[in-house]
């Protein structure tokens, strides 16, 4: 069974705008965040696809992963992921061919199959919601043009290179994936029952190919580590509103300060959406967190936590971010 101490830790940043913030503002703080979690040891640093979207930055993941490997030197980056219904696979590969071979050893190609929000960004990306339905298509594409093309198409430099590809689980993800061969990326939400099925599913019926020699499982989680369970309720409190606005309006809006959210003002569905956005996270003292993160692991036995968390306050997130590296041993923090 995997332990805390033994686990790799890694991190998701969406670029999430606060409120007054700048677009470009949240994309810089990304890549300062990335120098700061290689520096307190965590093994990735993905970011992720969102279109059209005002409470996020992170449009053009390819784009910023490159910016965030030029800005560091050792911690592997990537994607959480790429929507590839979005994209044609050829310019995928061509973009992770690109950063391989810039930063050669370092980059991490994760996928999704998520389309856009709202019809207009779908018809805006030229790709409608029936393109989901042509995943296994497109990820065989793709995947082939790290081999040797496809129908005398070449993507160089991608052909030959060895990017390592995970595939994010929504739906049938985790049969996907072990169709595939290819690592796992499964996130700890509310259903937790359904979460560890699912993983054992994946285990069970995990077929070898080139891309993956055995089953890889990374759970992607919220985590905060706070002084108190009050204080770490109130710094999640803006990234749930944000999820229960999205939800009834179609739109995901910068996040506010906690002083800022009041629950009586919600109407009855949004304080239930805003209600299952702040249960199930991991989050609260050192002790909390650490005790919630081995039940975790020992339900799931996964390989690696990949952390997720959006706050409004900044400096509490990367502080929180901080304290976990500390606690899961990954680098020698300064208390």
């Amino acid at each position: 069974m995997t332990s805390l101490q033994s686990v790799r830790f890694s991190i998701l940043d969406r670029s999430r705008v606060r409120q007054g913030q700048s677009h470009p503002a949240a994309l810089r703080d990304t890549v300062e965040f990335a120098q700061l979690a290689e520096r307190w040891g965590y093994h990735r640093f993905w970011v992720s696809e969102h279109h059209s979207v005002p409470g996020v930055a992170g449009s053009a993941p390819t784009v910023l992963a490159a910016a965030v490997a030029a800005a560091t030197e050792r911690i592997r980056v990537g994607t959480g992921g790429v929507m590839l219904p979005n994209h044609q696979p050829l310019v995928v590969a061509e973009q992770f061919g690109v950063l391989e071979s810039l930063f050669p050893g370092r980059i991490d190609m994760g996928l999704g199959r998520s389309v856009g929000f709202t019809g207009g960004i779908r018809r805006a990306l030229g790709h409608d919601r029936e393109a989901a339905d042509d995943f296994d298509t497109q990820l065989t594409e793709l995947l082939g043009y790290f081999t040797d093309g496809r129908d005398g198409v070449h993507a160089w430099p991608a052909e030959g290179l060895r990017v390592p590809a995970f595939l994010l689980a929504i739906g049938s993800g985790a049969e996907r994936a072990a169709r595939f061969g290819l690592p796992l990326v499964i996130a700890a939400a509310h259903g937790e029952d359904a979460m560890v099925r699912s993983i054992e599913q994946y285990r069970t019926d995990f077929r070898p190919t080139p891309w993956g020699g055995a089953p890889t499982v990374i759970v992607s989680a919220s985590v905060v580590v706070a002084d108190s369970a009050e204080q770490a309720r109130r710094l999640l409190m803006p990234e749930a509103w944000s999820a229960a606005y999205s939800r009834t309006r179609g739109e995901f809006p910068a996040l506010l300060p906690p002083e800022a959210i009041d629950p009586a003002t919600m109407t009855e569905r949004e304080r239930r959406l805003f209600d299952e956005s702040m249960r199930g996270q991991l989050a609260g003292t050192e002790d909390t967190v650490a005790a919630g993160l081995e039940r975790l692991l020992e339900r799931t036995d996964a390989d690696e936590i990949l952390v997720h968390t959006s706050t409004y306050d900044r400096a509490a997130k990367l502080e929180s971010h901080r304290r976990l590296a500390r606690l899961a041993g990954l680098a020698r923090i300064p208390t």
